[in-house]
């Protein structure tokens, strides 16, 4: 049984992550951001305190704890992560893994064994990324639309192994709420319990019974991107995240925002900053703000949402076994 969790400031116990928010994203950069030659230089600077600022209005909310689950090639900079965890008083949880292979770097995933890549997620949780000696403390999978391909499930393998090996627990990414279960195949064909992982994303379609459907095999279900309404309104989700609590699944429901805090280069060819204007509440807060306060009028209790953001987040860790 795992008894510490990696944060990027050392380890500590599941009872003591508090109040935590399962996805947020301290920074992001699409595989090959540094060519949008039209876009400034990136300001660390400036971008810590932007993070900061935005962490620290998240700790006057009770939260204690984030999981960043940016992967290895998606401008992971575990450095600046740490950074604002020491300045925010948030600790945070940094990840090893890779992304979607159409929005990846599979290259060199593509050329290493299924051992081999392992043995990098290993190490990284074990020994620390590069030199800095911060270790990661959970891995990112993640499957494109509808179809897991072969590199994916390649990776999805070697997370899996590197998971049992460690006792990290895997976190997902989903595109449209497709092959959560061929992600939980893959996992526990390696020997994994489903309780290991997050499916993340599922809140992405208006679909209760796939939701319910990978909470039935135990796995947890993320969602995960309240505010991020250019894919489904927010009021879909509170009406399927109330329907998981009504069917008795309280116990596998998670819930984040998918919030980039700060981007390296363009976001899809355009200004990040432009992504503030179409979505006013895509923001760290939303949750506390205007999410929590409608399930309590739809008849969810303080007691029901503590339980969402404090015991689901430590029993996700405490679950999570070495074998």
């Amino acid at each position: 049984m795992v008894t510490q969790v990696n944060t990027v400031q050392g380890k500590v116990k599941p009872e003591d992550l508090g109040r935590t928010l399962i996805h947020e994203h301290v920074l992001v950069g699409f595989p090959g951001w540094f060519m949008d030659a039209r876009m400034p230089a990136f300001n660390r600077r400036e971008a810590v305190a932007r993070c900061v600022d935005a962490f620290q209005q998240l700790h006057a909310y009770g939260v204690r704890t984030v999981i960043d689950p940016c992967p290895m090639d998606l401008g992971r900079n575990v450095e600046v992560i740490a950074e604002v965890s020491q300045k925010s008083g948030i600790s945070l949880i940094c990840a090893t893994g890779a992304y979607v292979e159409s929005m990846g770097i599979p290259y060199t995933f593509n050329a290493l064994t299924v051992d081999q890549i392992a043995e990098c997620f290993q190490k990284e949780i074990e020994d620390g990324v590069d030199a800095t000696g911060i270790r990661c403390g959970v891995i990112k999978i993640a499957t494109g639309e509808g179809l897991v391909s072969d590199y994916e499930r390649k990776v999805l393998t070697a997370a899996a192994k590197a998971a049992k090996f460690t006792g990290v627990p895997l976190i997902s990414h989903t595109e449209n709420c497709s092959c959560g279960h061929d992600q939980i195949d893959i996992a526990t064909g390696q020997g994994l319990p489903a309780s290991h992982m997050i499916v993340g994303h599922s809140d992405g379609r208006d679909d209760h019974d796939y939701q319910k459907s990978l909470a039935d095999r135990g796995a947890y279900v993320g969602f995960d991107r309240f505010g991020l309404e250019m894919m489904i309104s927010d009021e879909i989700r509170i009406k399927n995240l109330k329907a998981m609590v009504d069917c008795g699944h309280k116990d596998r429901v998670m819930v984040s925002h998918d919030t980039v805090n700060c981007w390296e280069g363009s976001y899809n060819g355009g200004d990040p900053a432009d992504l503030n204007k179409t979505l006013p509440n895509w923001k760290m807060t939303h949750l506390f703000e205007n999410i929590f306060p409608e399930l309590k009028r739809m008849g969810m209790s303080q007691e029901d949402l503590d339980h969402i953001v404090i015991e689901n987040p430590r029993r996700y860790f405490e679950e999570a076994k070495t074998y």
